[in-house]
């Protein structure tokens, strides 16, 4: 046994790590209409290993710790519900002792994985609403807390908890089936399923939680499932590999983002020799797989733009005329108040922050993003206007829940 130290935080770390492998393979043990069951089981593993390893000590290996407890535990219930006659014969044999080999096997790495591409495209099956597709897979395949997958689709959490609600009573109802689909239904699953990924890159690189400005765990799931899907022959197309490279060119600035102190260091001004070159490679050589056909998605613009940002040596010398040209593309492969935002920000570099104020303030939808109105303090400030720029930058102070972002508006107010 390792020492029982910082127990409860390390099982958390293992929650976000394992919480959605274990639930893949348990719902593909119990069936996908049993998903509540296979939630449960995972909910009581955890908190078993909460009361167990502070007392006992960190298991020497607290990944197969949960496995086997989890497993042991799907075993309970369905000896149980035997004994209720709520479940056959048939199924209970394949959880007794005589098939523990194979049982083994369903947690070795392949399987996990093949258990996860599974629940990843049955989150996405089409009887589900895109929203609601997107939030299974942020809430059982990530872990992601119903108020962190509000934050991402800026909504409220009850919106969430009724879209999961609902998409658990279609999944029963409708007898989905745990498997990678074929042919033309895959286009549009792997659609969402590239976009779940996005959203829980997104949300660890700009974390909600009030004093982590970025949550390394969920970056790392994000950059491992897209990974895993350049693996899969049915799902290593351009499209993938696009946002495999767009990940690794964010990931690869991590660094240089913060300070020891967790401050914000804003692109401009960060030490460029931090960033991490073998990402940066990476994310080349996943850009140029992408490159391979016609298709050109969202995914392709937005690494490009990454790219663009990552290849220049300095801020000063980055090329933003083809980065303004990625985004008015993108503007028109993914129209939104977001990418208009961002587009101005570019149009700034080139154009000065006049033309890009008047683009800003013509959009509507935006007025309770806290980044909309720190773009607008920049413009106002870059403008000469410091009036506005304040008001902007204390509006956008009351709407962001991160410590490190209200520090560095603090620190925008002080220098108008």
């Amino acid at each position: 046994m390792c020492e029982p130290q910082n127990s409860s935080q390390l099982v958390e770390h293992f929650f976000r790590q394992e919480a959605g492998r274990m639930a893949s393979v348990l719902t593909c043990w119990l069936g996908f209409g049993r998903l509540g069951l296979a939630e449960d089981i995972v909910q009581d593993t955890l908190m078993q290993a909460l009361h167990a390893w502070p007392a006992q000590g960190i298991p020497d290996n607290p990944r197969a710790w949960l496995y086997r407890v989890a497993k042991n535990r799907a075993l309970d219930v369905l000896r149980r519900e035997k004994q209720l006659r709520h479940v056959g014969d048939d199924q209970l044999s394949e959880f007794t002792e005589t098939d523990a080999p194979d049982m083994e096997r369903l947690f070795f790495d392949d399987e996990l994985n093949d258990s996860q591409l599974r629940m990843l495209f049955a989150c996405c099956h089409p009887a589900l609403s895109a929203e609601a597709q997107q939030a299974m897979c942020l809430k059982i395949l990530c872990g992601l807390s119903v108020r962190e997958i509000a934050h991402a689709f800026l909504t409220a959490p009850d919106t969430i908890e009724k879209r999961l609600y609902r998409a658990k009573e279609r999944i029963r109802q409708n007898n989905i089936e745990l498997a990678v689909p074929a042919g033309v239904s895959l286009t549009s699953r792997l659609n969402s399923v590239l976009r779940s990924v996005y959203l829980l890159f997104n949300e660890g690189y700009a974390s909600h939680q009030p004093d982590e400005l970025i949550r390394y765990d969920l970056c790392a799931e994000a950059l491992r499932l897209a990974r895993l899907l350049t693996e899969h022959p049915r799902t290593s197309v351009p499209a993938t590999y696009a946002l495999l490279a767009l990940l690794c060119f964010q990931a690869a600035r991590f660094k240089a983002r913060h300070t020891s102190t967790d401050d914000i260091i804003l692109l401009a001004h960060q030490d460029r020799s931090l960033w991490d070159r073998d990402l940066i490679d990476r994310g080349q050589y996943y850009l140029n797989r992408a490159a391979t056909g016609n298709q050109l998605t969202d995914y392709h613009l937005e690494a490009a733009i990454a790219a663009c940002h990552s290849m220049a040596p300095t801020y000063e010398t980055t090329n933003w005329p083809q980065i303004l040209h990625y985004y008015d593309l993108l503007l028109v492969c993914k129209p939104s108040p977001v990418v208009a935002l961002n587009r101005a920000v570019a149009l700034a570099r080139v154009a000065g922050p006049l033309q890009a104020l008047a683009d800003v303030t013509n959009l509507t939808g935006l007025d309770h993003s806290q980044y909309y109105h720190a773009v607008l303090g920049d413009l106002y400030a870059e403008n000469q206007q410091p009036e506005p720029a304040r008001h902007h930058y204390r509006r956008a102070q009351q709407l962001t829940f991160s410590l490190a972002e209200k520090t560095l508006l603090e620190r925008k107010v002080a220098s108008l």
